[in-house]
């Protein structure tokens, strides 16, 4: 395999997200409205992208986002799991209803681009006498 590919998405994860691009929600049609073509300062975002064996209805690969939408379809236990999953490949999730959406499409963006720019790239170091060396004195 050649430097900087990436293996091929399994069939069905691929042929989901196209579907998915397809049937989408309003909510999911307004924010893409917002995201897509790097109109949030310049930050590129995917819709229905594959994150094998999911698919995030937002991603963004710099950020290292994933934007996930819940309207009366999704369920609490099934959702907390994918996100778990997501985090688990360093991910952050950030995930709002339909409804806010819709109505409070400002304060999402708002949110979404706190999170985007906000991120530290390193972590940060624990005041003085915490961590590793407060346990040593």
């Amino acid at each position: 395999m050649r430097k900087g590919r990436k293996p091929p998405l399994p069939t069905k994860t691929r042929e989901r997200a196209r579907d998915l691009r397809q049937t989408s929600t309003d909510a999911e049609l307004r924010l893409w409205q917002h995201l897509r073509a790097g109109r949030l300062k310049g930050w590129k975002f995917r819709r229905q992208h594959p994150l094998p064996p999911y698919v995030a209805d937002f991603y963004c690969e710099a950020a290292k986002l994933v934007i996930e939408l819940d309207g009366s379809q999704h369920g609490g236990s099934a959702d907390a799991v994918r996100s778990r999953y997501l985090e688990s490949l360093g991910l952050t999730v950030l995930r709002y209803w339909d409804n806010e959406v819709m109505q409070q499409t400002q304060a999402v963006l708002e949110a979404i681009l706190g999170v985007v720019e906000c991120r530290t790239l390193t972590p940060t170091p624990l005041p003085p006498g915490e961590g590793l060396q407060g346990e040593e004195q």
